[in-house]
């Protein structure tokens, strides 16, 4: 079975299982945030109409300059791309031919990126229950580096690592003259965070992914951005293509940057949300992952597969993830966004008939 790469799409992962797509359906596949792209969006939209006539800005200057102020870098320190995924790609041109080092489970494609541009790949796995990882092995596996993925938040556990273990990370990685490429894409669902951008400044050695696709709901426009020193993004910058961020999708980015109010009020909900969530799982006796963001991953533990959880799901049109593809889970475990109250009382509902129908 060839099973779907990624999260949303469900048509995909219907025609892999075989089954019949429902005509109602809710997707926990994909962790976009709940309430839909901000007020600022819907209100202005129809304003964008005017920026097709005309080519966007080769270098994105508005919304880097904009960027830099918040994160308090110079815009020589910032790169956008379209979406999380071209940073990626770009980065896996900066690193043809190396070796790299990937903390898994993490998103599929720092792999995909590393593998087409000739890099040798290595895993370093998180231990499952605690999601930790081994200093002393992951040390080891740095000597022969020159990059290390780290996806944090963590997807697809939703588990944040501290800023004091990343900089140990850091400091390993600095010995061993290794970049450490941090994938931020659901930082801003953090209740709370602690910024390693600043250490940018004074180490070359750090890059910073960013995707403004999730938190504001509009991946369809596809907008991210790379936060790393001047050398390091000047190099990953000769590789993009001209023209490759439309107008749209940059306008929108000036706009969501400006939504401090609506990112407030979407953690408040998540966190509300998942704390009812995982009060329904404990008493239920099924385990999750201790995520600090809008998406975490379940398991039966009466299953060392879920396929037969997945199944009895989605053919009533609730959608998870699956994890055939992340590795180290191999479908032990299902990954779900936190959607809006309604949304995860029908997954609620489905799980207790699926508990029920399974005694």
């Amino acid at each position: 079975m060839k099973w779907p790469a990624h999260g949303s799409n469900p048509h995909y992962l219907f025609d892999a299982l075989n089954l019949k797509m429902p005509e109602e359906r809710v997707d926990f596949s994909a962790n976009i945030n709940p309430l839909g792209p901000p007020a600022v969006l819907k209100e202005n939209w129809n304003q964008l109409l005017s920026l097709i006539t005309d080519y966007p800005d080769p270098q994105a200057a508005v919304l880097k300059k904009k960027l830099a102020v918040k994160e308090g870098l110079e815009e020589s320190q910032i790169l956008i791309g379209n979406g999380g995924a071209e940073i990626i790609s770009l980065i896996g041109r900066l690193l043809a031919g190396k070796n790299a080092v990937i903390i898994q489970p993490a998103f599929s494609e720092y792999e995909e990126a590393c593998i087409v541009n000739g890099c040798a790949v290595q895993y370093h796995h998180l231990q499952p229950g605690s999601w930790e990882w081994a200093n002393d092995e992951l040390s080891q596996k740095l000597a022969n580096a020159d990059a290390l993925f780290l996806c944090n938040p963590n997807n697809p556990t939703g588990v944040y690592f501290s800023r004091s273990d990343v900089l140990h990370l850091l400091d390993e990685c600095r010995k061993n003259d290794c970049l450490l490429i941090i994938d931020e894409a659901f930082y801003d669902f953090l209740p709370v965070y602690q910024p390693i951008v600043p250490y940018i400044k004074n180490c070359p050695h750090l890059l910073v992914i960013r995707s403004m696709t999730k938190m504001f709901a509009i991946p369809g426009l596809r907008l991210g951005y790379l936060l790393a020193h001047t050398e390091v993004i000047r190099k990953i910058g000769v590789f993009q293509p001209h023209w490759s961020i439309n107008a749209l999708a940059l306008k929108a980015g000036e706009w969501c940057l400006d939504s401090e109010s609506y990112i407030k009020e979407t953690t408040r909900l998540i966190e509300e949300e998942k704390l009812r969530l995982f009060h329904f799982y404990q008493d239920h006796k099924l385990l999750f992952s201790p995520s600090q963001i809008n998406f975490y991953l379940l398991k039966d533990p009466s299953l060392n597969n879920q396929l037969p959880f997945l199944k009895f799901l989605i053919q009533r049109g609730l959608i998870p993830r699956h994890t055939q593809n992340f590795p180290g889970l191999a479908g032990e475990w299902l990954r779900f966004a936190v959607k809006g109250r309604r949304d995860n009382d029908k997954l609620m509902e489905a799980v207790e008939e699926w508990l029920n129908n399974r005694q």
